[in-house]
Parts: C-alpha cells; structure tokens; sequence
C-alpha cells in the first residue's frame, strides 16, 4: 500500500507537513538563554499580524507547563493544530525565554481553500464506496488530514478488492491566491489473488479446514481486512492457540498467507462433585456430580463431539450430546446436531433433540438456522391428583428458529478483554397429548395446539483492570410465549452454571434474568481467583399459581493448574423467598478439568 501526498505549494514560504519552530534567543548581558529556567515555565504567545491575533484567539493552549521541554512540546502542537486546519503557513518566526516566560510570536498567515478537486481515472463505484463528490471541495478549508482520510478510504478499498499496491496521489496542482486546484488520481497497480494458506507450528489442524473456515480461497481476491478478521476467528477455536500474527508474502500477482499456529490441550475429560444438603434427611449431605467429555479437531479437521452426564438431584439426571461437522461437502457451512435429555425424579421425562446450519461471516460473528423438536412425557408413578396439581401435561413441540454469536475474546478459555454475545429467537408449535390417567374434562378449557415463541440473551463483557486482573459482567435470560405453560415446559435455573449459591435446577421459570459482576485475580495466565455476586430474577406463569422472586448468589473460588489438569473450587450463598442466607445453606462444587 502506497499513501503519498506530494508537495502543493509553490509560493515563496512553503508550509511543512510537520511544525518546524525556529529559535531566535534575545541578547541578554547577564544570562545565558540557552539554560531554561528550572522553576515552571510561562507560555505567552502572540500573532505577527492582526488577522492571525483573531484566529489564535479560538485556540486554547497551556499557559502554564511544567518545564521548557513541556513549553516547547506545546507550540509545536499549537502549531500542528493551526495547520490542520487550512493555515498551512503556520511557523514560529520567534521564541526566547525571558526570566520565566517563553515568548512566542507566530505567523499565522492565511488559510488555504480548495479551489477544485476534480476526478481523474477512479471509477463510479470507488467514488461512491470513498465518499468522493466534486461539489465537497469546492470553497471549502483545504485541510491535510481530511484529504488523508479520503486517500485513506480510497485505498481501504483497493486492498478489499484484490489491489494492495495502489497508490493515490494529486496531479495538475496549481496554488492562486491561498485556493488549491487538483485532480484526484489513482494507480491500482495490478491485481493479487490468494494462492495457498501456509501453517508454521506444532499442529495438527490441516490446511485445507482452516482455508475453508477463513474463506482464504485460491484465486480469491486479496483482501487486507479479510486477513486481519482472520486473527479473530482463530480465537474462537479452542484447539489452536495463534503464537505471532499472520504475515502476507506476495510473489509476482499471489498472496500466501502464513498463520503462525500452535496445538492447545482442548479434549476434555473432567468431573465435578458437588455436596449439597439434603432436603429429605436432616443434618446429611447429598452428593451430585458432572462428567463431560469433549473430543476437538479430530484428524485436524475441526469436527467436534462432546457428551455431558449430570446428577442435580436425588432420581434427576440430564444428559446432553453434541457433534459439529464443519465444512460441509466442501462448504464453508457448519452442520450439527444437539441432544439433551431430562429426568425429573419419578415426574416427567424429556426429549429434545435439534439439527442446526451455522455460517461464519468474517466481521460479523456466525449465524445458524435450527430446527427442533421436544417431546415431554409423564411418567407413570405420579397420580392424577399430583399432575393436576402440579400443572403438567404431555406435549410435543416442533420449533424452527435463528441463533446468532459474536465474539471476540482474547482467549477462548481464560479471557481478560473482549465481548461475546449470543442471541437467539425460535417459534414453533405445541401440540398437547391426552394423558389417560387425566379425565376430559382437563383438557376441555384447553386448546390442544397452540403457538409457542421463545427469546434468549447472552452478554460478556471482560474489562482487563490491570496486568493480572479482570472483571466480568455478564447478563444472561430467556423468556417463554404460550398461551399455556406447563411445569414440564419451563426453564431450570440454579447451580454453578447458572446463578450460584442455589441447587442445581432449584427454580423453575417460564423468564428469568441473571446479573453477575466477577472480579477475578490471575496468578498465572491460566489460574486465579475470583469473587463473583450473581443477580436474578425469575416468574413462573402458571394458570394456578403464579410466583416471581429476585434471588441472588455470592461467593468466592479458585482455578489453578496442576499436573492432572486445571482445579476448580467454588464456595457460595445464595437468599431467595424460599431459601434464607445461611451458611447451612451453602454451596461447594470442585473438581479438576483434565486436558489432552
């Protein structure tokens, strides 16, 4: 890329791109002017001629400056300033210091206008995408770094359309009377189109996935913002960790990128017990636990698989699965297919398995468009009278629905700077099915088939504080839509993956909202400690008994690594109306994430 502003001026006092202050030192008898005072320094500062007395009075300066290093720096951004702004001819003809003051007199001189900036050889497109209209330059200041942004624009846009050498310039200049004349003209040089993606590094992440997953394709047009996109679409994968960023090699019309990658230890293997209180047995402890397993860039291919087991309670369990199949058929499409399975004690059942398609965009996050399909059964144990007064009911739902993820975390593991946001929005239908054990007349109030719609909210914020601090603000929420909700339909909320100090799934809501300000100290760059306040709130719309509550959580933990993986421990309380804020209460979850 080649920015080049040329010399525009032919009068007799030629401004410079950069101030230049020229030093004249008053005669003084008894002291020496080229010392400076040691004490502060004064700033006085006038205009040559009257008009520029006008024109520095719209400027503010400090008069008053620590030293006369600081003076100096001073006029010389004044300076800088005046030129900027269309008094190209700005100097200091004097400047001396006299007891504690350093004198300045400036020649302002006149500002330049754009007499005409005519359009030479760029086309109607580039013009529109730069902003370029003849009628802007006419009569108006002729100020430097406008016209730099206008080069800049211009040349932004060659380099996403495969010109990276092109270089913009001003032929034809003629000066009269302060007013600049021009034509805009443009070289594109030639064209550059990508030629191979290059891996540099201790990895087994295969070229052909990652070209696909960038859009780096052969033949492709060269483009610059596409190559610094890429630095942060590689943070988003957990299997490679980028050591340097990608370097640009052209030979002859071709572009070869190199990324400079190295392998991270993403398959997991962990487990987490929790020890909880138990509500059926005084003064004992009911033990619940998680296992997961997730299998990342298998054969280098960025295919992934991941399964999940979770006891909440005593006779719950959950399971979820998961497989992502990137660059389908050659694609740069994602498929996959999500699974989650809950048993609620000897209450209900439920199936929910979903297919998606997601699409990577290279500034804009990734889109997927999904469909699936739930299926909620009773279970057999619980009475008539029980499901009645519960509020469940058998039901099938079929949704279809887009999801959407930004982010641009520093680290996908343990990031101290960035955003991430997800959204979500799904409609669909829920067909209620007759339970034998129920009479009619339970349903004859309800309409068997109804619309449903579902929204849901993820927000990540980590602002770094420090070198070895960060603090997290998070909001997370999803809200449900029916003209008839179920206990069965609800969302879980509670536990550690969700608002802390509380059982696991302890609450159930058809919306809630959760808060969390985490501040977390690092010791090493993948251990800390952290200390963390988790704000809810959450209703239940149930026909019979509605209930809405703002529960919160506080606590502390830690996360370190250790030779068999990295340790976690969390200590919380939690206060709602139907839990006090009580160390009998209280929470503890850890266990060790192994990596390989």
């Amino acid at each position: 890329m080649v920015l080049w502003l040329p010399q525009l001026w032919a009068q007799e006092a030629p401004p410079q791109p950069v101030p230049v202050v020229k030093q004249e030192q008053k005669k003084q008898p008894e002291k020496q002017p080229e010392k400076a005072p040691a004490n502060k320094v004064q700033l006085q500062v006038k205009a040559i001629e009257p008009a520029g007395g006008q024109v520095l009075k719209r400027y503010n300066f400090r008069e008053t400056l620590a030293d006369s290093a600081e003076a100096l720096k001073e006029v010389r951004a004044l300076i800088y300033r005046l030129q900027q702004d269309a008094y190209l001819l700005t100097s200091a003809d004097s400047l001396y210091f006299s007891r504690d003051t350093l004198h300045v007199k400036l020649h302002v001189g006149q500002p330049f206008e754009w007499a005409q900036l005519r359009n030479g050889n760029i086309g109607e497109g580039l013009l529109v995408e730069s902003g370029f209209r003849e009628k802007f330059y006419r009569g108006v200041p002729f100020k430097p770094v406008e016209f730099v942004r206008l080069q800049q624009r211009i040349l932004d846009y060659a380099e996403r359309n495969g010109y990276p050498f092109a270089s913009v310039w001003l032929d034809s200049v003629t000066i009269e009377d302060n007013k600049v004349a021009a034509t805009l003209m443009l070289d594109k040089a030639f064209v550059v189109t990508y030629d191979t993606l290059e891996i540099v590094g201790k990895t087994k992440t295969q070229p052909k996935f990652l070209m696909r997953y960038l859009q780096l394709l052969p033949g492709q047009l060269y483009n610059q913002d596409q190559v610094n996109a890429s630095q942060r679409m590689l943070t988003q994968l957990p299997y490679i960790k980028a050591s340097r960023a990608p370097q640009v090699r052209f030979v002859s019309d071709k572009a070869k990128v190199h990324y400079f990658l190295e392998d991270r230890q993403a398959n997991q293997l962990d487990g987490v017990v929790g020890f909880l209180p138990d509500p059926n047995r005084e003064n004992k402890l009911l033990i619940t636990g998680e296992a997961n397993v997730n299998i990342r860039n298998i054969r280098g291919s960025g295919k992934q698989l991941g399964l999940q087991w979770r006891r909440v309670s005593a006779g719950s369990v959950i399971l979820n699965g998961e497989y992502l199949h990137p660059n389908l058929l050659g694609s740069p499409f994602e498929a996959g297919t999500k699974f989650s399975l809950l048993k609620q004690d000897s209450t209900f059942i439920t199936v929910q398995p979903r297919l998606q398609l997601g699409y990577y965009t290279l500034k804009y996050g990734k889109f997927s468009v999904f469909t699936e399909w739930r299926n909620s059964r009773i279970l057999s144990e619980v009475s008539p009278q029980k499901l009645q007064q519960l509020e469940l009911s058998d039901a099938q739902t079929t949704s279809y629905g887009l999801n959407y993820l930004w982010n641009n975390l520093d680290d996908f593991y343990f990031p101290r700077r960035g955003r991430l946001l997800e959204l979500q929005f799904a409609a669909g239908t829920k067909k209620l099915l007759r339970n034998a054990e129920l009479e009619k007349s339970f349903y004859d109030a309800l309409d068997m088939k109804a619309s449903q719609l579902s929204v849901s909210l993820r927000f990540e914020n980590f602002l770094r504080l420090g070198k070895n601090s960060a603090l997290l603000t998070r909001l997370r929420g999803e809200a449900l839509f029916s003209d008839h909700i179920f206990l069965n339909d609800m969302y879980r909320l509670g536990g550690l993956a969700s608002l802390r100090g509380f059982d696991d799934f302890f609450f159930y809501a058809s919306s809630y909202a959760v808060s969390t300000l985490e501040y977390r100290l690092f010791t090493a760059a993948d251990s800390y400690a952290l200390l963390f306040y988790d704000q809810g709130y959450y209703r239940s719309d149930l026909e019979r008994s509605f209930k809405d509550d703002y529960p919160f959580g506080v606590g502390a933990g830690i996360s370190f690594s250790t030779g068999a993986g990295i340790f976690q421990l969390v200590y919380s309380l939690g206060q709602s109306e139907q839990q006090p804020l009580s160390f009998k209460y209280s929470k503890i979850h850890f266990g060790i994430t192994s990596k390989f």
